[in-house]
């Protein structure tokens, strides 16, 4: 089984774009959406929810109300803000880092298990996808990224299916190594703007560290030739294969309003060039 990761060095790149676009492109795959903390890929592909799983990471403080002796210390001692002047719980401010357990003289105050959102088994156009949603402020994205990419491994190896096509996060932490764990192949996705040129720079680096095969896509290549020469400058020095070269294009815009991929939205058109970088990509395969 092969497993290809879609990244970016930054968020608005148009990572999902390509991600949707090559889903239905290819063999039967199985696809993941692991941009758990803005996940949109369901945007494109509509997908139909078949099974849905409680995500719990973590634990939170609560307070119980009879044993309390509002004796403050948990007021005092909480440095998140969580606890409020009735000595409730505050959800969205709660760290769980559990001092007010500790610090608690009557046992009120004690930790529980955290739900910090739901993982999804759904079926789309282009086949079965696994996605997730991470609840408002929630942490633990990393574990929740790991729990979607395990769970697009084992559907992919029931239904025997030899490709997991993968929308990753941006950036560089946590929720990015996660989804780079085992991967075959990741596509950094760049634009050729300064901050992009940077921070795809600094994902290549990370992908170089866990000795995964990097290609890289140049998207919107058109808003600045120079900017573009200086990525594809540098992944020559780097051994970084282009892959694709795509255009700032109104079309994508008008695809992602219908609910469609670019390859169905324009064919003919942009659609093309898509079509193209798949080809290319099955080389790496």
């Amino acid at each position: 089984m092969k497993e290809v990761v879609v990244i970016s060095g930054k968020g608005g790149t148009g990572k999902t774009s390509v991600v949707s676009a090559l889903a239905g492109l290819g063999p039967d795959k199985v696809l993941a959406d692991c941009d758990v903390d803005a996940a949109d890929l369901h945007l494109i592909l509509e997908p139909s929810i078949r099974e849905t799983h409680e995500f719990w990471s973590g634990e939170m403080a609560s307070i119980d109300p009879d044993l309390c002796v509002e004796c403050g210390e948990c007021l005092t001692h909480c440095h998140f803000g969580a606890i409020s002047e009735t000595f409730q719980v505050i959800p969205e401010h709660c760290e769980g880092c559990g001092v007010c357990a500790h610090v608690c003289p009557a046992g009120a105050a004690v930790m529980t298990p955290r739900m910090c959102g739901h993982w999804f088994h759904s079926d789309t156009r282009f086949g079965p996808m696994i996605h997730a949603e991470l609840g408002i402020g929630e942490e633990n994205s990393g574990k929740l990224v790991t729990t979607v990419r395990q769970a697009s491994h084992n559907l992919a190896e029931k239904l025997g299916r030899n490709l997991v096509l993968v929308d990753g996060s941006p950036g560089i932490g946590c929720p990015v190594i996660a989804s780079l764990t085992n991967a075959d192949v990741a596509i950094i996705v760049a634009e050729p703007t300064m901050s992009a040129v940077h921070d795809m720079q600094r994902v290549y680096e990370l992908t170089h560290h866990f000795g995964v095969r990097t290609l890289t896509v140049i998207n919107k290549a058109n808003i600045n030739p120079t900017l573009v020469m200086e990525i594809n400058e540098y992944c020559r020095n780097k051994d970084i294969p282009v892959i694709g070269t795509l255009p700032y294009d109104t079309a994508f815009t008008e695809a992602q309003i219908k609910g469609k991929t670019i390859c169905e939205h324009d064919p003919e058109g942009t659609g093309k060039l898509l079509t193209e970088m798949w080809n290319k990509l099955e080389k790496y395969l």
